[in-house]
């Protein structure tokens, strides 16, 4: 059986937290996913969770997405199974189910979650329980343990019926090994074995895009803890392909298909191609994306310098950050040439010479107004100087924190 594993679409995510969309590059990604598809001749397709960007996505965000797995699903003769990541409404992803079911697509939402057996397009779910589920596919039998994002919230769910004071202080990662260890009771000698989880396991590198309060901390994985007797074990949550650390299983990160931050600029995007059969090892590879928009980081020397880049470069469809050294802030004038001649500058960031990066942000709060402070602060971020719009918000915010400063001293 050849498996495609993909995650962490993110359909509907701007640049960097901008305004910047990537609608376009994604819907390029997306054409592309379908060809890589049909050219491998894919049995089943997993993704791995973060299907979108949040948990409202746009309109377009939703229908690039329903027919995409349309097309690759290909009327039923493609399994396709999807888990909900972080970044997922749980509800509203597998809202679709029932209908998508006659596609040979499943669903989970969370780790409770429990599909129905029966038939799905051309195949056969014939066993099934909460998190895993057992499918026959041309001649083949796949079991595949299946943790859509384990919150700490969604995990308790899972335990709370028997759980007693001593699994109480049991930690996310042990719960999460005791989890899979119990998902994997349904794999067997004549099935090919496979996991499917968004979490993120600890030693695994990630970048700047990812929601770092998710991960790390309390909400880290151990290696150990992974299913130990699964072929391949498909995940999402961390945006830079690579095979987890710590452990000889065949434990995978696909990755985003688009670089989503600066951070994600040293290395290609890609998805892996997975052949595996019943009690075999299982063969991977990396199956290498086009990069649709690249973004690139430009330091310049000088102000004149990042204008005449923005100059040579004003044909190339590709995302910028500009830093530029310089011995004074840049001017309105410079700022709007530089956009002029490079639509897609991100942010420009100017560089004081003589000061290091502590100075720059330090301000005498004693002798200078919070509305100077702010439209300094806010020059040395941007390289321009706040728009009275912005300067009158910032005005009413500050204004209203005061009052009620006050009101709480006068309690």
């Amino acid at each position: 059986m050849r498996i495609l594993h993909t995650s962490d679409w993110h359909l509907g995510k701007n640049l960097d937290g901008t305004k910047n969309s990537r609608l376009e590059e994604q819907e390029k990604f997306l054409l592309e996913f379908a060809e890589i598809v049909e050219k491998n001749d894919i049995d089943m397709i997993i993704i791995a969770g973060d299907i979108y960007d949040n948990g409202n996505p746009p309109a377009k965000a939703e229908k690039l997405f329903y027919e995409t797995l349309k097309k690759v699903s290909a009327q039923g003769q493609r399994a396709v199974l999807i888990i909900a990541g972080n970044h997922d409404n749980p509800e509203r992803l597998i809202a679709a189910a029932p209908l998508a079911s006659e596609h040979g697509i499943v669903m989970l939402g969370t780790p409770k979650s429990m599909v129905e057996a029966g038939r799905y397009g051309s195949f056969e779910v014939a066993a099934s329980g909460e998190g895993w589920v057992e499918i026959h596919l041309k001649g083949e039998k796949v079991v595949i343990a299946a943790l859509p994002y384990p919150s700490e919230k969604r995990l308790s769910e899972v335990f709370v019926e028997k759980e007693s004071d001593e699994d109480r202080k049991k930690s996310y990662s042990e719960k999460i090994g005791e989890l899979f260890q119990k998902l994997s009771e349904n794999y067997r000698e004549d099935t090919i074995n496979i996991a499917a989880s968004h979490i993120y396991v600890i030693g695994s590198d990630r970048s700047d895009s990812e929601r770092q309060i998710e991960i790390g901390g309390s909400l880290a994985v151990e290696p150990s803890a992974l299913p130990q007797k699964a072929q391949y074990i498909a995940l999402g949550h961390l945006h830079r392909p690579q095979r987890v650390k710590g452990t000889t299983l065949k434990a995978y990160y696909a990755g985003s298909p688009i670089q989503y931050s600066k951070s994600e600029v040293g290395y290609v995007k890609s998805m892996y191609m997975v052949d595996v059969k019943a009690g075999s090892e299982a063969v991977v590879e990396e199956v290498y994306l086009s990069n649709y928009k690249p973004i690139e980081i430009w330091k310049c020397k000088s102000i004149e310098e990042g204008v005449e880049m923005c100059k040579e470069n004003s044909d190339r469809d590709i995302w910028v950050y500009l830093e530029v050294e310089t011995d004074e802030y840049i001017s309105q004038e410079y700022i709007k040439q530089m956009h002029d001649y490079k639509k897609d500058i991100v942010e420009i960031v100017p560089k004081i010479r003589g000061l290091d990066e502590e100075e720059e942000h330090t301000y005498n709060v004693g002798e200078k107004s919070i509305g100077e402070l702010f439209k300094e602060f806010y020059y040395v971020q941007r390289g321009v100087e706040p728009a009275e719009e912005i300067m009158e918000l910032f005005s009413e915010l500050a204004y209203e924190a005061e009052s009620d400063e006050r009101v709480v001293e006068e309690e």
